[in-house]
């Protein structure tokens, strides 16, 4: 049946929030460095990890196992969320200074307002509430363990593992070139926080993450974006009570800011992707509607592996995304498209 809509209200988004600190480049460190199936996907060469193993303390790598072992990276991320840390210090003194409880509750990832009762009934070792917890967050592969670890590990071996793993990558690995991965960190978040002028939010969110499609969600009113450069070219996203976070890959231009030729890496990689004639003539296709890849080998009168091709460097290139799947024309990627060149152009 077909609505008339008479509403005057507008669809309700979200605000986005930037921040940044080497603190968090810190927590996203151990975190590559212990998620051993990953590093092969990042930027950082196999040879920047395993020089960099070779370099720390024999104590920091055995806490680097305990990290992988029970993904406690996530509760440093979770602690750096509580409030702007000054510093290493000061985040040191708040891990040693916090209660049992109200830390064990900021480490437990949040999955939900509904859920916080049973967030808080978990960490009093409420075995029901644990079980619970664990078959709402099954979907992730490593949320259950992790749960169970943090509702069970005894309180100051979480306080010391936590405090040294992060003071000593913060020292061992981060504080020799800290200087300068400040100066990157600032050079990015200067130059999102001024193109945040320019966009919509959702816009905005797209183009910073390099094409990451976020709708607002009820719960959820705010966006914060933390640049990183680690975990080039990952994502990596989390939920916190009214927030959607996503530490986003630091651009190029945030790198070398002295080169005022040196483009945006997402600028390059749509540009790359759309200088073709089959490529465009597949957005065209997909801007009229989504279509399968049936639909488009038709429509082309290509081979399926050849069209196949094509969709895959537009999917990289973040132009395309697979919904109901149908391949779709991600909207928000060609509309930042002008915008994009024209703050490469004027910079």
């Amino acid at each position: 049946m077909d609505t008339l809509n008479l509403s005057s209200k507008k669809r309700e988004t979200y605000q986005v929030r930037l921040k940044y600190s080497p603190l968090w480049e810190s927590a996203l460190g151990i975190a590559a460095i212990t998620n051993t199936p990953l590093l092969n996907t990042l930027e950082k060469p196999m040879s920047y990890w395993s020089s960099i193993k070779e370099s720390i303390s024999m104590n920091l790598l055995e806490h680097l196992e305990y990290v992988e072992k029970n993904n406690t990276w996530k509760a440093l991320l979770q602690i750096l969320h509580t409030k702007d840390f000054t510093d290493i210090e000061d985040l040191t003194n708040y891990i040693e200074q916090a209660n049992s409880e109200d830390l064990r509750f900021i480490c437990l990832p949040f999955v939900g307002r509904k859920f916080e009762d049973i967030r808080r009934q978990a960490i009093q070792e409420n075995k029901t509430a644990i079980k619970e917890l664990k078959k709402i967050t099954s979907d992730n592969p490593f949320f259950p363990d992790y749960i169970q670890f943090i509702c069970s590990v005894e309180i100051n071996e979480l306080k010391n593992h936590l405090i040294f793993v992060m003071q000593s990558w913060f020292e061992e690995v981060v504080k020799p070139n800290a200087k300068e991965l400040t100066q990157i960190l600032h050079n990015d978040y200067q130059a999102k926080k001024k193109m945040l002028t320019k966009m919509t939010a959702e816009e905005f969110v797209a183009w910073a993450t390099g094409g990451v499609s976020y709708v607002p969600e009820p719960s959820v009113h705010y966006v914060l974006l933390i640049p990183q450069y680690i975990y080039r070219p990952w994502n990596i996203e989390a939920d916190l009570d009214g927030t959607k976070v996503f530490y986003y890959p630091v651009s190029n231009e945030s790198i070398y800011p002295n080169d005022k030729y040196m483009p945006d890496n997402f600028l390059v990689a749509k540009v790359k992707a759309l200088g073709d004639e089959v490529r465009l003539k597949i957005v065209k296709l997909l801007f009229e509607q989504d279509r399968s890849l049936h639909d488009i080998t038709d429509q082309l009168e290509l081979g399926k592996s050849t069209v196949h091709h094509h969709l895959k460097q537009l999917r990289a290139a973040k132009i395309v995304e697979i919904k109901n799947s149908k391949y779709s024309l991600k909207l928000n990627s060609i509309d930042s498209l002008s915008k994009e060149i024209d703050s490469y152009l004027n910079k």
